[in-house]
């Protein structure tokens, strides 16, 4: 099949908008359904995707010598010079050729001709948009995974520094248990870890190629599409070219796995706003990543951390919004699919910011000046001593003591509530009751009982796979510096 031979007439290709409907219309669309249908102005980010796409189809057919090699060469000089013209900002992008897609292939028309005409063989917009979109997401998963490490080793070294920092672990925010404030921090890393797991299980649903589905039903062109496939770096190609063309499952399960990552931002969000609060005073966040108030001089405001936990809700919303967007479409594609990328970017750029910022602000950054580096969150590990000798945390403790001495843990448990109700009753803390007060519960305790009620005590105690033991706690620091390097 020769070149020439697949070229189309000149009178149909695409120099302007008008154009690209063909002869079938007979008056120009109205400036107001042009502002309303565009969406240049917001997917035009996919330029570098749209360029790399077009590239490979383009290599592909000069294969299948759906076209010449003349013209592939021409395709190339072509996009060099858009790229540069991109890059400078000096491009001329035009709201009457819709997107990203027209944009692009009307300036490389201009530039070479008819081996810019040419190049649109074989594909539609509809298989085209669903390739830079898969494109684009595919590397800022890339981005994104590589931010959640970051975040991953942020947390890591404030934990490293506070392994013997004790404060009270609470269950319905009541004082529950003294634990290790690394072992707390590392609870996040294991959430952060878990994020980045799906992220990179979402990529592989992402990196598969719907280019060659053309419109809906494929194409009478001879296409390699697994060689395509091959030069984007791209795991497979789609099996159904009426999946392949209206399929958003990937973004909506990006989306899913950016809500749930923000999800656990908002959770450590919160806890950063109470730890920050002059009730707890655990933490201090750096000065940089705080604001005052208008009106109250005394204030010290975590906005950051606020922000973010409202940011979450954005994000849910987007996710909200993309499976509303599907739920009613009929194969193959639709109008419709154009709402799909403002909530995608937004999703990508608001957890790229989060993650990015709650990086620094925990980690802390290096000082231009001095070299140094400057920590974000300063610890109070006063507060939080005093607040993990609170509220009988150890109480357990207690109940394992007697255990060990041979109560069963029902009798046990119902022993130490009594002598929990005879220090309230005193206003005194379990270790601060007399050991003959506490023989009066149960006569096998003894004066070692005391270290058993100690916050060290209590900690030590649970040297089991994922306790709050300091021994526990740095092995699981071992493990995750050796798997984020």
């Amino acid at each position: 099949m020769s070149a020439h031979q697949n070229s189309t007439p000149s009178h149909n290709q695409l120099d302007t908008k008008a154009e690209a409907w063909s002869a079938l219309f007979s008056e120009p669309m109205s400036d107001l359904v042009k502002r309303y249908t565009s969406s240049v102005f917001f997917d035009k980010r996919m330029w570098q995707a749209d360029i790399q796409g077009s590239l490979a189809h383009a290599e592909m057919l000069a294969a299948q010598k759906i076209i010449a090699a003349e013209d592939f060469a021409a395709i190339q000089k072509g996009m060099a010079q858009i790229t540069a013209e991109i890059e400078a900002g000096s491009f001329d992008w035009k709201l009457d050729l819709e997107d990203v897609h027209l944009n692009i292939e009307a300036r490389l028309t201009q530039l070479v001709g008819d081996a810019g005409k040419r190049l649109h063989t074989g594909r539609s917009r509809n298989d085209q948009v669903a390739t830079d979109v898969r494109l684009w997401l595919r590397g800022e998963i890339d981005l994104i995974e590589g931010l959640l490490k970051e975040l991953q080793r942020s947390l890591v070294e404030v934990a490293e520094k506070n392994v013997d920092v004790i404060l009270p672990g609470f269950t319905h925010l009541q004082v529950a248990q003294p634990v290790s404030f690394a072992h707390h921090l590392l609870a996040y890393v294991e959430m952060f870890k878990r994020d980045a797991e799906r992220m990179l299980d979402v990529r592989k649903r992402v990196n598969v190629l719907p280019l060659g589905s053309a419109a809906l039903a494929g194409t009478t062109y001879p296409l390699d599409r697994e060689r395509v496939a091959r030069t984007l770096g791209m795991e497979g190609v789609s099996q159904n070219s009426l999946d392949g063309v209206s399929d958003r499952d990937f973004a909506i399960e990006f989306t899913a796995a950016a809500s749930l990552c923000m999800v656990h931002i908002s959770r450590l969000s919160e806890e950063l706003i109470i730890w920050m609060s002059q009730n707890f005073g655990f933490i201090r966040i750096a000065d940089r990543f705080t604001t005052g108030s208008s009106i109250m001089p005394q204030k010290k405001n975590p906005d950051v951390p606020e922000l973010a936990r409202g940011k979450t809700g954005r994000v849910v919303g987007h996710l909200m919004g993309l499976i509303t967007l599907m739920k009613g479409q009929p194969l193959a594609y639709n109008k419709d699919n154009q709402e799909d990328k403002e909530p995608l970017f937004d999703t990508v750029d608001t957890l790229k910011d989060t993650l990015r910022i709650f990086a620094e602000m925990i980690g802390g950054q290096v000082n231009p000046a001095t070299g140094a580096k400057e920590g974000g969150i300063t610890v109070n590990q006063e507060a939080m001593r005093a607040a993990a000798l609170k509220g009988y945390a150890t109480a357990t403790d207690l109940a394992d003591y007697l255990v060990k001495k041979g109560l069963p843990f029902r009798d046990a448990h119902e022993t130490v509530a009594h002598a929990v109700k005879l220090a309230t009753m005193k206003g005194v803390d379990l270790t601060e009751l007399p050991l003959a007060e506490l023989q009066a519960f149960n006569p096998n305790i003894e004066a070692d009982v005391f270290e058993a009620l100690s916050l060290e005590g209590s900690l030590n105690a649970r040297n089991t796979l994922g306790g709050t033991a300091p021994a526990q706690v740095r092995a699981q620091l071992a493990r995750h510096q050796a798997r984020l390097g």
